[in-house]
C-alpha cells in the first residue's frame, strides 16, 4: 500500500542524480494542462460543479492509472504538513494546495506521474525525471494524457489548440523545464548575464519551487513561457538547445574555478560539510546553500565518499513540512532547526571526506 509515510521513505525516481548530464541538470519536467468539456473552468466552477468533475477524473484515472501502483489523495484527507510535503516533492504547486475543496492529486508509485486535479485548469499531468531527459518526460507524459482521454473529453479549438484557464498555456498546454545547478556560473559572476540572456530567447527562470519563488542554493528552473502556435516537439527542442548551451557555461566556468581557485572550492565544500556534519541547529535556507556546496564538490571531483543520491535526499527531506512529518508533530522554527540538524547529522554518519 503507497501511502505518504511510505513515499518520503524512499527516494523519488527524479532525484535519483541518475540521467544525462545528471551532475548539472537535476531533473527534467514537462506538465501539461487540460480542461474537461462540460465542466466551467476551475475559477469560474462552483463547489458542486468542481466537486463532479473531480468525481469523473477520478473514474478516469482508476480506469486508466498512471502506474501499476499508485497513490489518489484528496486534499480534504490530508493535514496541512501532507499538502506541503507534497508541495516539497514538487508533486503539486504552490496554487494547488491553497484550497482543500474539491482538489486531489494522483501520484505514479515511483514519483515520477502527479496529476493534478483542479488546479487553475482542471488536469496539470506532469511527469519529473532524473538529469537531462526532456524528450522521455515528454513521451510519457503524451501516454498518460492519451490514457486519460480514453475517458474524458478534453476542451479543444482546431484554431487555437487546447483551451486553458491563462491564455499563456493556450495551444499544447505544455510547460517544459529543467531543474539546475549552477555553481560555477555563480561564483564566477556570470548567473546574471546567462540569465538574461535565457529571459530574451523567451524562457523564464525560477526557483526551487517554480513560480513565486526565488532561487537558492545555486538551484534554477528554467522553463518555456507561451505556447500558442507552437508544436509540442518544437517547444522541447527550443528548449533543451539552450539548455544544453547552459550546461557547456557551466562545465566552462567549473573548470576555471578548479584551475584558479582549488583551494579556495576545497576550503568552501569542507567547511560546508563540516557544519552539515556537526551542526545542532540549522535553517533550511542555510541548509539549501551548505548541500548546493556539498553537491558543487562532488561534481568537480573534490569531494570523494559522499554519495550525491545522500544529498539529493537531503535537499527534500531537510524542508520545513518534511521535518515535521518524520517526527510526527508540528514544530517551532526553533524546534524545526534543531531536529533538522540532527536528521542531517544521522544522514552524514558514514559519510568522511
Amino acid at each position: 500500500m503507497i501511502d505518504i509515510d511510505t513515499m518520503i521513505s524512499k527516494t523519488a525516481a527524479w532525484l535519483e542524480g541518475k540521467g544525462p548530464e545528471s551532475d548539472i541538470v537535476i531533473s527534467s519536467r514537462v506538465r501539461l494542462a487540460r480542461n474537461v468539456v462540460g465542466f466551467p473552468f476551475s475559477h469560474w466552477a462552483t463547489e458542486d460543479e468542481m466537486e463532479d468533475l473531480l468525481n469523473t477524473v477520478e473514474e478516469a484515472i482508476q480506469k486508466n492509472p498512471p502506474s501499476e501502483k499508485y497513490l489518489f489523495l484528496r486534499f480534504t484527507d490530508l493535514t496541512d504538513i501532507e499538502r506541503k510535503i507534497l508541495l516539497e516533492r514538487h508533486l503539486v504547486s504552490r496554487e494547488h494546495i491553497q484550497s482543500k475543496l474539491n482538489r486531489a492529486v494522483a501520484i505514479g508509485n515511483d514519483e515520477q506521474v502527479s496529476i493534478m486535479i483542479n488546479e487553475e485548469d482542471h488536469l496539470r499531468v506532469q511527469v519529473l525525471t532524473s538529469g537531462f531527459q526532456l524528450n522521455n518526460a515528454l513521451k510519457l507524459v503524451n501516454h498518460v494524457d492519451d490514457l486519460l482521454e480514453n475517458d474524458l473529453e478534453y476542451a479543444y479549438s482546431p484554431y487555437f489548440g487546447y483551451l486553458t484557464a491563462c491564455p499563456t498555456n493556450v495551444g499544447t498546454g505544455i510547460r517544459a523545464s529543467v531543474m539546475i545547478h549552477l555553481p560555477g556560473l555563480v561564483l564566477q559572476r556570470q548567473i546574471d548575464q546567462v540569465l538574461q540572456a535565457i529571459t530574451k530567447l523567451g524562457l523564464t527562470v525560477r526557483g526551487w519551487y517554480g513560480e513565486g519563488s526565488e532561487a537558492s542554493g545555486n538551484l534554477f528552473q528554467i522553463s518555456n513561457q507561451t505556447t500558442l502556435g507552437k508544436k509540442e516537439e518544437e517547444i522541447v527542442e527550443k528548449l533543451a538547445k539552450i539548455i544544453q548551451q547552459v550546461v557547456e557555461h557551466e562545465r566552462s566556468a567549473r573548470k576555471i574555478l578548479v584551475k584558479k581557485d582549488l583551494s579556495k572550492i576545497r576550503d568552501r565544500i569542507g567547511r560546508a560539510f563540516g557544519i552539515l556534519k556537526y551542526a545542532h541547529q540549522i535553517s533550511s535556507g542555510e541548509t539549501m546553500n551548505l548541500l548546493s556546496a556539498l553537491r558543487t564538490g562532488i561534481e568537480l571531483g573534490v569531494l570523494k565518499g559522499v554519495d550525491i543520491k545522500i544529498i539529493n535526499e537531503l535537499f527534500l527531506l531537510t524542508q520545513p513540512a518534511h521535518v515535521q512529518k518524520i517526527l510526527g508533530k508540528k514544530l517551532s522554527q526553533k524546534d524545526r532547526d534543531e531536529k533538522r540538524a540532527d536528521l542531517i547529522r544521522k544522514l552524514l554518519r558514514d559519510e568522511s571526506l
